[in-house]
């Protein structure tokens, strides 16, 4: 036997990785560690699933094991080509690789057939003609025991007629279905003769019109485990309740049965992850599409600037649970924060830009000046940024009626301009309405640096682009898209919409950058001084410049660890 015991096993072991370490120490599954991640092709994937494939790719990673992915298209009505492709894209780009060529449950549509039949012939399955309403109301309720179909005695060879019959396509939608025999008065909802099969006249992505009956989830998901060899079916909490259904249908077909265990699926505050009130924002246009930054999907959140790195850490730091809890959005910005605190090139950019002259500057001269790319990466160098007479700082630097602690530029009072030199002001220039338009400032050519010879200090330091350098960007600012932490659980009788955040996205189209960013490309990511981390978005094309903000500079994750501990 190969021992799988990891070379360097986790600082915590979850009880998940417990099970599988006391799975493999027993000999059980020949040692093998063997996991699969099971999408259903009916949209794409968000954060939740991120934490999915975090246990299901890093647990078989960790024990020298496989993973498989395995596309659950056993819906044909909800599912598209499109959403595969995109789901393998996303898989990739989070850096997780599965086990030889994808899967699909569709692969094993026959051999599931197969298997429905042989339960029909054990009396172990029946055709049933109750509608969906009529079946609801013959499966009571959680205190209250259902009662038996009076489809539940057919013969054996009456229900074999009937689902041949079903496959063939006699049958309209709805008016059959293959049900398990299991206990109409158990305790267990799931085993009150759960359907197998239902009647749908769709065309499939894959297996175009050959069927038209297909399998239930819960048929198919223990069966295409079973098949594939898989030693841990690692399921969402909500599972938990159907695991003695996935172990009754393996006992029943007396094939090999994988362990089923259960974890908490992800909540993430500030968020939906529902897929169906994800479709229901992105089809009332409530965002711009399933790539809109402000969703949880791993394409909103790729587009916003969000790595791979960060996301991964993320899923590391939150674990696996057996209770479900809500983490806070802010943990997931400090993951990102933390990782492009290392790797983003640092870079000026003005948001809302207002201009100063400085009037003893010499007309038409240019200085270059030296900036530093990452403080945290020293082999990141530096660059060169030019100085000129006319710059752009931003509005929020400039209070003419400074409030106390104001400490950046006003009347009279001087600054260090980052990586150049002090300036002071000297004048304000308004518009008819007396609105401040402009500065006029002095500069001091000793203090080129950053430092003054006579020791004098300011204390402020602002972040400037030459006016006659600047590149002409359009900046989006992103904003939490609910207003409140948990819009899943409001209990005024409010739809979730009425939570979303009128304020999650403002556009600014008069910003401005330095002119080192004008090969900036798509999903390229930047520290804008003093502003946070910026990444440039896909719309930029033809010379045009568009960031996204993907996280401020500013952490509350320090704050709420401090208040969760009590501090």
């Amino acid at each position: 036997m190969t021992d799988l015991t990891p070379t360097s096993p986790p600082a915590s072991v979850d009880f998940i990785r417990a099970a599988v370490l006391e799975d493999i120490r027993s000999g059980r599954f020949g040692g093998r560690v063997h996991t699969r991640f099971p999408p259903e092709p009916n949209g794409y994937l968000h954060i939740g699933h991120a934490k999915a494939m975090a246990v299901d790719f890093g647990i078989a990673a960790e024990f020298g094991g496989k993973c498989n992915l395995r596309f659950d298209d056993t819906n044909p009505v909800k599912e598209e080509q499109e959403y595969v492709d995109a789901i393998m894209e996303d898989i990739r780009w989070l850096g997780y690789q599965w086990d030889g060529e994808p899967r699909y449950a569709s692969d094993y549509f026959d051999q599931l057939y197969e298997w429905a039949v042989k339960l029909i012939k054990k009396g172990k399955a029946y055709v049933c003609d109750l509608t969906p309403e009529q079946m609801r109301e013959y499966r009571g309720t959680l205190t209250q025991p259902g009662k038996d179909s009076p489809y539940r005695n057919r013969s054996v060879a009456e229900n074999l007629d009937l689902f041949e019959r079903m496959r063939r396509g006699e049958f309209a939608e709805g008016s059959r279905t293959l049900r398990a025999k299991i206990d109409m008065a158990s305790g267990n909802i799931n085993l009150r003769d759960p359907v197998m099969y239902r009647i749908l006249h769709v065309e499939h992505h894959r297996t175009g019109n050959k069927w038209c009956i297909y399998p239930m989830y819960d048929f198919a998901h223990g069966q295409c485990d079973s098949i594939e060899g898989i030693t841990h079916s690692l399921c969402s909490l909500e599972y938990e309740d159907h695991r003695p259904l996935y172990e009754w249908f393996l006992k029943e077909l007396e094939i090999y049965a994988p362990r089923q265990i259960e974890f908490a699926r992800l909540n993430l505050s500030y968020t939906v992850l529902s897929k169906r009130k994800l479709l229901q924002l992105v089809k009332e246009g409530h965002v711009r599409g399933w790539d809109d930054p402000r969703l949880p999907t791993l394409r909103g959140l790729r587009r916003r600037g969000y790595t791979p790195e960060a996301i991964r850490d993320f899923c590391a730091r939150i674990g696996v649970a057996k209770n479900n809890t809500t983490i806070e959005l802010a943990l997931l910005e400090h993951c990102l924060r933390e990782d492009l605190n290392r790797r983003a090139p640092r870079v000026m950019g003005v948001l809302r830009p207002l201009k100063v002259v400085i009037e003893n500057y010499p007309e038409g001269q240019v200085e270059e000046m030296q900036a530093i790319n990452n403080p945290e990466d020293p082999s990141a160098g530096t660059r060169l940024v030019p100085f000129s007479r006319e710059l752009y700082i931003e509005q929020d630097d400039f209070r003419e009626n400074p409030p106390p602690k104001y400490y950046r530029l006003a009347p009279g009072r001087e600054v260090r301009l980052r990586y150049a030199y002090f300036i002071k002001c000297v004048g304000v220039v308004k518009d008819a309405a007396g609105n401040v338009i402009g500065l006029r400032c002095t500069y001091d050519p000793a203090t080129r640096g950053g430092d003054a010879p006579d020791g004098r200090k300011v204390k402020s330091t602002i972040h400037w682009v030459s006016a006659a350098h600047a590149l002409p960007a359009e900046v989006r600012l992103y904003d939490r898209l609910f207003t409140v932490p948990h819009p899943d659980d409001v209990d005024d009788g409010q739809d979730f919409k009425a939570y979303l955040n009128p304020h999650s996205l403002e556009v600014l189209t008069g910003s401005v950058v330095e002119p080192g960013l004008r090969n900036a490309q798509p999903g390229q990511s930047f520290q804008f001084e003093r502003l946070g981390y910026f990444c440039v978005d896909p719309d930029s094309a033809g010379g045009k410049l568009v960031f996204n903000r993907s996280v401020p500079l500013k952490d509350s994750w320090a704050k709420i660890e401090k208040a969760q501990r009590g501090e």
